[in-house]
Formats: structure tokens, C-alpha cells, sequence
């Protein structure tokens, strides 16, 4: 099917830049969300319209909150809100759970790596008891951070491959 031919094309490209350059360019995700638009509304008039555009919002809005409180960039967000307006709501719901999984392997991978789990798992700790932080700022370095685009592609091809969690 011409979508998901289209899908992994804007995946593989987005993995690409986010692995070399820590980008997701718009260039890619802006055409493929009009292209999510165009090709369902084309193929289902109306109802793909709209099966297309609440993928569309419901892929932006699972990723708004987390860039609004700076723990993932705009292309994150216009990537998952790309994804959604090719496979709707329902699919883009189901790749994000993989997304949070895959992501928060990875995190655990690179607080391990960098030594930094323990102060992790103590600052959670404290966070939860007393409600409020231990104010000690983690160093955020581009070697701490996770090139966010990866977890997403892995997270879509893990709905394809494996189906929904839910």
C-alpha cells in the first residue's frame, strides 16, 4: 500500500537526520502530514479527512506536552503528528505505547552508560516523598539526550510487526 510505502520512507529519513544531525527535519514531516491528509481523504472522501486529521491531532498532542516541558524536541512532535495523519488515531495511540517503551529503554540505557541512574533513581525518590525536587540540575549534554525519532520509527514498526498493545 502506497501510505505505508510512503511511511517508512519519511521514518527512515527522519532516523537518518535525528541519528547525524539531531534534527527531524520540516522538509519531511510537513509534506508527509499533507500527504497523510490528501491520500485518505482520496481514498475515503470525508471519513478519511477526518480519520486522518484526528490521527493528526491526536499524534501532535501526545508528544505536545513533553516539548512544551522541554524533554523533546518540535520534530518529535510533528513526526508522530506526520504518522498519525497517514495510519489515524487509533494506530498512531498504539505506536506511541511502543514509543514510551522503547524510549524509556533507551533512556535507561544512557543513564547507565553515563553513571547517572543511581542520582536518577534518588531524585525520583526524594521528588515523591517530599513533592518537591532536589533541585539539583541534571547537566543536560547531547550525550544524555535521545534522538527521539528512533524510538518513534522502532515504536511504529513494532505496531506493524507485533499489533496493539491495548
Amino acid at each position: 500500500m502506497l501510505i505505508n510505502v510512503v511511511l517508512f520512507i519519511v521514518l527512515g529519513i527522519s532516523v537518518v537526520t535525528d541519528l547525524r544531525k539531531r534534527i527531524i527535519f520540516n522538509i519531511i514531516t510537513l509534506p508527509a502530514i499533507l500527504f497523510g491528509l490528501i491520500y485518505n481523504t482520496y481514498q475515503a472522501g470525508l471519513e478519511g479527512l477526518y480519520f486522518s486529521s484526528i490521527g493528526l491531532l491526536i499524534g501532535f498532542f501526545l508528544l505536545f506536552i513533553p516539548f512544551v516541558l522541554g524533554g523533546m524536541g518540535a520534530g518529535d512532535v510533528k513526526l508522530l503528528a506526520a504518522i498519525g495523519s497517514m495510519i489515524g488515531g487509533e494506530l498512531v495511540f498504539q505506536s506511541f505505547l511502543y514509543t514510551a517503551l522503547i524510549g524509556g529503554v533507551f533512556a535507561m540505557v544512557i543513564l547507565l552508560k553515563n553513571n547517572r541512574l543511581l542520582f536518577f533513581i534518588k531524585n525520583l525518590i526524594f521528588s515523591v516523598l517530599y513533592k518537591q525536587s532536589m533541585n539539583m540540575e541534571l547537566e543536560v549534554k547531547r550525550k544524555y539526550t535521545i534522538p527521539y525519532g528512533v524510538p518513534i520509527a522502532l515504536g511504529v514498526v513494532s505496531l506493524y510487526c507485533f499489533g496493539g498493545l491495548v
